[in-house]
This record gives structure tokens, sequence and C-alpha cells, in this order.
């Protein structure tokens, strides 16, 4: 949050001073609604991204075991064996099918409770290496406070407004930056520690803010389109003005079966679902209805060997709950095996729980341009795209934002006057060339409706409670 030095210009001043000043109350303004929130994000994201080493230090003895040369245990048997180890209310809501010589098998339950949790099982003997609540495991609960700081729907818009008041910050903060007189590198590009006070914690705030701006910017835009409101509604147009293609391969030989499901349609969808992440690109999709009544339900060991002869050989398996429903086989993002830079190996196999037959299969090369783009910003926001790497950028870029909140906030303390906020001065004849200024703010309220509601309180507030004060 950048300030500029107290004794600001009074009306008479110049056009670009009052500019100056208006932006920079703006920026104030958003910074102070913006910084809390600001905080939280940076360090519920920093820890969030190193996900993967925390969960195998945290959880080892459970997601691990001992490669073996003896045959696995059938998936039927294996939940058989987690089921067995709850209570006998508890109902099958997943398995995780794998490949890997030296991975756990999951089978996740839904409690009578209404929360879940999860058995890990040794897949060679059967021995059940113990259980974790899915809801309130350590890495659930600090990416739950990411997106809505555990409040539901109400945290969730609060942090989908302070994401868009920080486009603001930013945008306002790189034109307070703008040189306006003669370039220098030092003090414009590179901070000249040899200043003192608070003009030391300016220069920070100031040339470190326009370096992680790009940042700044690049999470807000990727984490967005999961934002409660925006988000879930942005999703919606784009699923429905593109949806994901089925492949032509499966869509071609049960084409008639997968139109008679579709007709039945409940109504689920795939974000609906029991899954530990679901792929942006598909989760607004329907899924589709078993209609093969009143046949057998197949073995999950059947439905693994239909999925196997389709190429999936790793993803975690949705169990029909209802005689209605499908197997759902999802190969994503918070899998406990995606490889980090698997991003175009996605897919989502609907299999009808009667006859085996494929109801849908989408796949990433299927997916429209805006569903790849946003999948692939998605991937990099969590540091899923090209491993270490990608993990350590974010958190450098984290922190760095934390540290803007932080020199944001000394600035204010030093400079506040008593029995005062310190927010800058208001400016009564705002200058015409503010307008296009106007124009951006107005844009962005057009864009993102829930801000330009706040946009439009800020702006009422301003004029009329601040009417006839400095």
């Amino acid at each position: 949050m950048q300030t500029i030095q107290q004794n600001a210009p009074d009306e008479t001043s110049s056009v670009s001073s009052r500019n100056y000043r208006i932006l920079w109350r703006w920026h104030f303004y958003a910074g102070l609604f913006v910084m809390p929130f600001l905080i939280v994000l940076a360090i519920t994201g920093t820890i969030y991204v190193f996900k993967p080493q925390i969960e195998s230090a945290l959880y080892n003895d459970k997601l691990s075991v001992s490669a073996s040369s003896q045959a696995r245990l059938g998936y039927d048997k294996l939940l058989g064996i987690a089921a067995g180890a709850l209570p006998p209310d508890a109902k099958p809501s997943s398995i995780a099918v794998s490949q890997d010589p030296q991975r756990s098998t999951e089978a996740v339950f839904r409690l009578a409770s209404g929360d879940s949790t999860s058995v890990y099982l040794n897949p060679y003997t059967g021995q059940v290496l113990g259980t974790l609540s899915v809801e309130h495991r350590l890495m659930k609960q600090v990416r739950q406070i990411h997106r809505d700081l555990l409040l539901g729907k109400w945290g969730g818009w609060l942090m989908e407004l302070a994401a868009c008041w920080t486009l603001v910050m930013v945008g306002t903060g790189i034109a307070l930056w703008w040189p306006r007189k003669q370039f220098s590198v030092w003090g414009t590009l590179l901070p000249r520690l040899s200043l003192r006070g608070r003009a030391v914690w300016r220069e920070l705030h100031l040339v470190v803010g326009i370096w992680v701006s790009i940042g700044a910017v690049f999470f807000i835009m990727s984490g967005l389109p999961w934002s409660s409101f925006w988000g879930k509604n942005f999703q919606a147009v784009v699923t429905w003005a593109a949806p994901p293609k089925a492949a032509a391969k499966e869509t071609h030989v049960h084409d008639a079966d997968a139109h008679a499901a579709m007709a039945g349609m409940p109504g689920m969808k795939m974000q609906d679902l029991p899954l530990a992440n679901v792929p942006w690109a598909v989760g607004a999709t329907m899924v589709p209805m078993s209609h093969d009544l009143p046949q057998q339900r197949l073995a999950i060991d059947q439905v693994v060997a239909i999925a196997a002869r389709n190429g999936m050989q790793t993803y975690q398996l949705v169990l029909p709950g209802k005689s209605s429903d499908v197997f759902t086989a999802s190969y994503a993002p918070g899998a406990g095996e995606f490889v980090r830079s698997d991003l175009d190996q996605q897919r989502t196999l609907h299999i009808d729980q009667y006859s085996g037959k494929i109801m849908k299969d989408m796949r990433f090369s299927e997916y429209n341009p805006v569903s790849k783009l946003v999948s692939l910003g998605v991937a990099l926001h969590m540091g899923e795209y090209f491993g270490l790497a990608n993990q350590l950028i974010c958190a450098a870029i984290s922190l760095t934002l934390l540290g803007m909140a932080a020199t944001g906030f000394i600035m204010w303390w030093k400079r506040r006057p008593q029995h005062s906020i310190g927010a800058p001065k208001r400016v009564l004849q705002p200058p015409p060339s503010i307008a296009r200024w106007k124009g951006y703010m107005a844009l962005l309220g057009i864009i993102f409706p829930l801000m330009g509601a706040t946009m439009i309180a800020v702006w009422l507030g301003d004029t009329l409670f601040f009417k006839k004060r400095a």
C-alpha cells in the first residue's frame, strides 16, 4: 500500500498532483481492506503449495508401503476390509486405483455424521495402515482458509472481493510509482537502501511492489475462476458456451446409449461428486445416469479392468451411491499420484454401473481454449506444473506480497495522525483527466459484479459521508 509524503498538494495544485492524490486515496482504501486478507492468502498459499511434501512427511506411514512381488488383492476385497475398520453405517464413496508398487490404497467412506474419512490399506496384505479425516486433515483446512476463511459462502465472497480489490491496489500502485521526473534506476527499479526511517520503508514498498505486481495479477486472475461467485458463474458460462467434447472413439461407439442416459439426467454435476479435486473444465458438466436396469451391478475390479482397457491406470474411482449413478474415474490435480507435469493427461470417464459402457470420456485435448488456459493457470498457481521450481516461485511471490502488506502497515503506522485513520486528503474538485480512471474502475465493476456493488458503496460513502471532510 503506497503512500506519499504527508505534505500533499492542496486544491490549487496542478492537475497531475490532484490526480496523484485521488489515486493515492483509492490505493489507501483498497489496501486498508485488502491487507488482512492478503496476509491470510499469502501465508496459506505458501503452505499449501508444498502440500505433496508436507503430506508425505505427516502421513508417510499411511501413504507408502514396501514394494512386493506378491499379487495385489482385488479392489473389492480391499474395500471390504476397509469397511470393517469403520462403523457399519459408513458408506463407501470412492477408492484410489494405482499401479505404483509403493503406494497404499485409499478408500473413502461417508460417515453418518456427514463427514468423510479415508482408510489406507496395504494392497498386498490388506493390512489397515490407518485412517484420516477428509475434511479435518491439515492441508484441507489450509486450503479452505485460503478459499473461504472456513466461513462458507460468505467467506468465499469476502476472499473474492479481496482478490478483486487487489487489482485496484496494484493498478493504482503502478500509477503512483510511474516516474514523473527524469528516470533513474535507483528509486525506480532498485531501492535506495541508504535511506533512513519511513523513507526506506516507502522505497522498499514502492520498488519491490512494482516487481511483484505481475505475479500478484497472475495469482488473482488464475485464482478467480475458482471463486465462489464470479468463478462459479464464469465456469457455468464457459461450459454452456463450449462444453468439453467426449472423446470421439467412445461417443461414436456408444452414442445411442449416451443420449438415452442424458435424457434421464438427474441434475448432478461433476463438482458434486466426492472427488479430492475436479478439473475446472468439467466441474460444471452433468453426470450421466446408469440406465441398463435392473441388471447386476459390476464389481469394482470389473470396472477397473474396463478403465484399463480404455487407457486409464491411475485415478480416483467414485462409486455409485444409488441405482441410477455411474462409476466415475477421474485423473486430476489433487489426486495422490497426479504427476506435476501431467496437465494434458487430465481425464474423466463415466461408466455405466451395470453394462460397463462408457457414458462419457472427457480428456484435456477436448477442452475448449478457455478451459485449457484456466487449467494451465490453476496448475501454475498451485505449483503443480513444473515441479519444485514452480513451488518455489509461487512461495516467493506469496511471501513478497506478505512483505508488501507489512511495509504498507509500517508506513501507515509511522505517519498516522492521532485520532484519525490517516487517509489521504480528499480532492474536492477532481480534474477532468481522472475520467479515464473512472472508466477503468467501471469496467472492472462490470466484469466482476460483486466488486462493482462494493465500488458503488465505497463511492457513495466517499461522496456523501466525506463530502465536507478533508
